[in-house]
């Protein structure tokens, strides 16, 4: 089968032929149908993720696709069932093999497309929004970032929890996508960010994938006993958080790795997984998509993300898409 592997931090990832692996005790093998990227998967190209394995490994955190085989003790999900996992890597290959207890059943009307890119995106808004941040309907959310693919994500939950959401993006057209996935109020990351977001009202909460002086902006306009979730830094600048202000106005610094909850409640993850999977199938989510691209071009998508070309997920399938 084809991967597209990491063989050291020195040297980009390719595409490399390599045998099928068998599933060991608790695994299964599915045949990949889909794989959504991720910001992380750069950070784990270069060694820089906190999660990164040692090399060689194969890239790609999440995969929709279809059981092949079982590994010993596993009993389901049953062979030919489409499901969903987060690996954590191996999913940018023609077959990989996962836990079988982390795989969740597809519902038929989602596309593979859709699911393989949905669990990061969906899962880290939705249990940033509801555990972590305590969202309550009525609040204003400031998304950051808010048409990449969990800022978007956070702009549809958001809306479907109730609040006021208040996307901030960069340029017209990643703001449209954001307003068509439900944002009430449209900022360009351009502005005047503080000011514009003061002059709604401020900021209850903040959902910060971004960092560096987006956060410090956001900050500046966050309500008093506001929380601010910090996802991650695509900007490459982590914020110095002024401990002052958050004394004065009792602020939240709400720190959120999803896929560090693998390690000690496992079963958040899967319980978020099933509601967000019970939203998509009563309509109340659309995820979008804006690139669907074959193996061979997995480096090509990174560098969407990279670029932030992309807006919502990219996806990677194993075949010409």
């Amino acid at each position: 089968m084809h991967a597209f592997r990491v063989t050291g931090f020195d040297a980009p990832p390719q595409i490399r032929t390599m045998a099928t692996p068998s599933p060991g005790p608790g695994e299964v093998l599915l045949d990949i149908a889909a794989c959504g990227l991720n910001f992380a998967d750069i950070l784990m190209a270069q060694g820089k993720y906190q999660d990164t394995p040692d090399p060689p490994f194969t890239l790609g955190m999440e995969v929709c696709g279809t059981v092949r085989a079982h590994g010993d003790g596993v009993r389901a999900p049953a062979v030919g069932t489409r499901v969903v996992v987060f690996g954590g890597q191996g999913g940018l290959a023609e077959q990989g093999v996962f836990q079988a207890a982390l795989c969740r059943p597809v519902p038929a009307a989602m596309p593979s497309e859709q699911a393989a890119g949905f669990q990061v995106a969906y899962g880290t808004s939705h249990l940033a929004l509801t555990r972590r941040a305590r969202l309550q309907p009525g609040e204003t959310l400031v998304v950051l970032g808010a048409a990449g693919g969990v800022g978007l994500a956070a702009v549809e939950i958001g809306k479907a929890m109730g609040a006021r959401v208040v996307a901030v993006a960069r340029g017209a057209d990643k703001l449209q996508t954001a307003r068509r996935a439900g944002a009430d109020h449209l900022i360009d990351a351009g502005d005047d960010v503080t000011a514009r977001v003061k002059a709604l009202g401020g900021a209850d909460v903040v959902y910060d994938p971004v960092g560096g002086s987006a956060f410090t902006a956001a900050l500046k306009a966050t309500n008093r006993e506001g929380r601010i979730i910090a996802i991650g830094f695509a900007s490459g600048d982590v914020p110095q958080v002024p401990a002052n202000r958050l004394l004065v106005k009792n602020i939240d610094v709400i720190g959120f790795y999803w896929g560090g909850y693998l390690a000690f409640a496992p079963e958040a993850l899967t319980d978020s997984l099933a509601d967000l999977m019970g939203w998509y199938a009563d309509g109340r989510l659309r995820p979008h998509v804006s690139h669907v691209l074959p193996l061979e071009r997995a480096a090509d998508g990174l560098a969407l993300i990279r670029s932030r070309r992309s807006t919502g997920k990219v996806v990677i399938v194993p075949e010409p898409a």
